[in-house]
């Protein structure tokens, strides 16, 4: 038995266990005519039906697992096991009653995951089905043989969908020409998208409201570390200053009443130095060391 470890197991006995092996060839999506989800499916199969599917995906695109994708599972009728042993995997998916709502994004997504799979677990060849017992992929109503007397599923905006959207994704995924999404978004930046990203941000331009004359995002941010960086050596300037100036008048100040100069110097100098710190982490965010 093989279990897919993008769906939730939720299996179905005896049905797991009694059911006869198939080589699986083919996957039949199916929409189950109700908005059910994964779970409230798998009630359905195990106390309402005979009938059971190897997968059930609720509209959020969660999935499911019911049974084995090498074990038989009766959705698909003379596709559920052929007398050559082969036979197709199924998945029901949440539908409105008419089957004429789109799979959500988030089904698509799923179904084109689980199909990826199916070609690489088992070589489901990516193609449509060309009669009822190639492989390949392939929806419910696609061949009679899939249905008792006919059926309308998934319906006219599914098989749109299957067409246009998902089977090309599976192809293009399984064959290395598009990633997969979750892939894509878990690779970390290299050194050469940094520095790309640094020189779009560093050339990018916006439109002066003054003039419309272009202003380069790089000359402002330039101009502005020039300015940072003149404000910074004015105010440390101003500070040295001051303090020179409280030493002085410390000192006068200790010549005149009798006072321990050294001590009131040292005093203004802790002062100031501690202001000098302050002023660094407000125009800095970092604080500077003071000898």
């Amino acid at each position: 038995m093989a279990w897919y470890p993008g769906a939730v197991k939720m299996e179905l006995q005896p049905e797991s266990d009694s059911q006869p092996a198939i080589v699986p060839t083919q996957l039949i999506f199916h929409s189950i005519g109700a908005p059910w989800t994964k779970e409230r499916l798998y009630e359905y199969w195990r106390d309402g039906t005979n009938l059971d599917s190897h997968f059930g995906q609720s509209y959020d695109g969660s999935l499911a697992q019911y049974i084995g994708t090498e074990t038989r599972a009766d959705a698909n009728y003379l596709a559920n096991r052929r007398p050559d042993g082969s036979g197709a995997v199924s998945i029901e998916t949440a539908s409105n009653s008419d089957h004429t709502d789109p799979w959500t994004d988030a089904q698509v997504e799923g179904l084109i995951r689980l199909g990826v799979w199916m070609h690489q677990r088992h070589g489901i060849p990516l193609r449509i089905c060309r009669t009822a017992s190639d492989p390949g992929y392939g929806y419910h109503r696609l061949h009679a043989d899939w249905s008792v007397g006919g059926t309308a599923c998934p319906g006219d905006a599914r098989v749109a969908q299957f067409k246009n959207v998902i089977f090309p994704a599976i192809v293009a995924r399984a064959t290395g020409q598009a990633p997969d999404p979750s892939e894509e978004d878990d690779m970390p930046l290299t050194q050469a998208d940094i520095n790309a990203v640094a020189t779009a941000v560093w050339n990018h331009t916006e439109t002066n409201a003054n003039t419309g004359e272009p202003v380069y995002m790089g000359a402002v941010m330039a101009w502005m570390d020039k300015v940072h960086v003149t404000q910074t050596d004015k105010i440390l300037r101003q500070l040295a200053a001051t303090q020179a100036a409280v030493t002085a008048l410390a000192t006068q100040l200790g010549q005149v009443h009798g006072v321990d100069t050294a001590t009131v110097v040292a005093a203004v100098r802790q002062a100031v130095a501690e202001a000098v710190i302050h002023v660094d982490i407000d125009v800095t965010g970092t604080p500077a060391a003071t000898n």
